[in-house]
Parts: structure tokens; C-alpha cells; sequence
């Protein structure tokens, strides 16, 4: 066996219909399309959402709801995320880098910690916000707080 002799299996390759290739071919004429209508013409192609006629859903449907442009989304870090890394990297120091190249939050997050879990350790900590919780509990442990 070679390149040269390679065949698919019987039976597992059809020849495609060759259409509007005239009558004799028993697929001329409307070329497997029908009379008349849009479906018939060169260029068709149904919109997005089309029910044929009937009134689409995404308007019988009400409005509801609204997105607010002030929002600020952060990316929740819990202390006892903070305790875990700083056992197992040994740091005292937990900024924006540490927590980029632990793979917990990317470069467009904004960061805040929040009070879930325990902390023994010591630590400087820098976010852009702090749950008041997470605040005493740094606090408690005699850390530091530093805001961006």
C-alpha cells in the first residue's frame, strides 16, 4: 500500500447533484428550488430572528432590566486565599504581581479582598479595595493595608 493506490471504502463517496444543468439531468428548470417566491430568487437568505411573518419573539417579549455604566467590578480574593499563598511562597508581601503570577486574577482586574477564611499571617497586603472585615482581620494579625 502507497500513496499512489489509496481509494475511499465502496459506496462511501456520492457525486453531488449537478443542477440547472438543463433538463435532460431531471434537475433543470427551477433547479430544485420551486416556483416563484423569495426562496426561489439568487440572493435570499432569511433574516435573523424570522418567523415567517409571525410577530418574532424578541418582540413579543417586554424590555426589562438595564446595565449600569457606573458599575465597578472586582475580582474577589478571600484571605484565606492570602493565607495559602503566603505559606506556600513563603512571602509576607501580597500586591497585584504576586496574585498575577499565582494565576488568581489578570492584568485588567481590579482586586478586592474579601474576609472569608482565616489569616495567621503577617502581611502586607495591596488591593484596590477591602471588605471592612477583611480590614480588621489584616489588621488583627498585624499586617498592613495599602489601597491603590
Amino acid at each position: 500500500m502507497n500513496l499512489s493506490n489509496l481509494k475511499p471504502a465502496a459506496g462511501s463517496v456520492k457525486t453531488g447533484k449537478r443542477i440547472g444543468r438543463g433538463p435532460g439531468s431531471g434537475l433543470g428548470g427551477t433547479s430544485t428550488r420551486g416556483h416563484k417566491g423569495a426562496k426561489s430568487r439568487s440572493g435570499y437568505s432569511r433574516k435573523k430572528g424570522f418567523e415567517g411573518g409571525q410577530m418574532p419573539i424578541q418582540r413579543r417579549l417586554p424590555k426589562f432590566g438595564f446595565k449600569n455604566i457606573s458599575r465597578v467590578a472586582y475580582k474577589a480574593i478571600n484571605l484565606s486565599t492570602l493565607q495559602q499563598l503566603a505559606d506556600e511562597k513563603n512571602i509576607t508581601t501580597i500586591g497585584l504581581q504576586e496574585l498575577r503570577a499565582a494565576g488568581f486574577v489578570s492584568a485588567s482586574h481590579l482586586v478586592k479582598i474579601l474576609a472569608k477564611g482565616e489569616l495567621s499571617a503577617k502581611l502586607d497586603v495591596t488591593a484596590h479595595a477591602f471588605s471592612k472585615k477583611a480590614e480588621e482581620a489584616i489588621a488583627a494579625a498585624g499586617g498592613t493595608i495599602n489601597k491603590l
